[in-house]
């Protein structure tokens, strides 16, 4: 709790904080910035490690184009430890007790599927249970020289008392040098009936030393994610 709170009070300072000239991904004091990802859909990840964590932990931050939105921290099986909306307040933590199967990122690696099913709390108070799969398609691709390779999933959330909330299915990509999951394309639906579909895979790494690295705006798509939201549309944001 310490440490989401530290946290969350750390990036609400920094996003008051006067833009710099170069527009430069600030993290946290003790924590050093390892990647920086922009993505599809008007939405860059900057990516970086605290000294305070367990090794193979990282955080990731996402930013559209309005700024920061989201904080995710996952471990070196690629479990979501922790996320803190940063537009609501909200923060998440795994339940390690309640959760029958963790994420395995070695499980994926090794045996081509992970099934997983875990449980997480949140500071206001509500349960949420995730069931779904990680699968390896065989396919490899390379982006902005980064091989990587796609993975297919599905997964549903339910709630404390087992009702259906929502279902994600679709596309990813894993790096297995950097041990890391990252977005393509899904659709999503909820117990409401809506449904939606929206596709935000990498299109450009920087790494330390490389132009680019520890940008905080997005710089892909961003036109035509303005013109949407001035026509009274939502905007989607990634979650991992």
């Amino acid at each position: 709790m310490k440490l989401a709170s530290y946290m969350l009070a750390g990036f609400g300072a920094l996003s008051a904080l006067p833009a710099h000239a170069d527009d430069l991904f600030v993290p946290p004091p003790g924590c050093a910035l390892t990647m920086t990802v922009q993505l599809r859909e008007c939405q860059v990840a900057n990516h970086f490690q605290c000294a305070s964590d367990p090794g193979g932990e990282r955080w990731i931050s996402y930013a559209d184009g309005q700024g920061e939105y989201f904080l995710s921290r996952i471990d070196h099986q690629t479990r979501w430890v922790e996320s803190i909306s940063l537009e609501t307040g909200e923060i998440d933590y795994l339940d390690v007790q309640a959760s029958a199967d963790h994420a395995s990122f070695d499980t994926l690696l090794d045996a081509g599927r992970d099934d997983y099913d875990f449980v997480t709390l949140n500071n206001f108070g509500e349960t949420r249970r995730y069931v779904g799969h990680d699968q390896l398609t065989g396919q490899t691709v390379t982006i902005d020289g980064v091989p990587l390779e796609r993975s297919e999933f599905s997964v549903k959330t339910l709630d404390g008392a087992g009702n259906f909330i929502s279902s994600r299915s679709g596309l990813q990509f894993i790096s297995r040098k950097m041990r890391v999951f990252f977005g393509d394309s899904e659709d999503y639906k909820n117990a409401f009936g809506d449904e939606a579909s929206s596709a935000s895979p990498p299109a450009s790494f920087a790494f330390p030393g490389d132009a680019g690295f520890g940008a905080s705006t997005p710089v892909f798509d961003c036109d035509m994610m303005m013109t949407q939201l001035d026509m009274g549309q939502t905007r989607w944001k990634a979650e991992q």
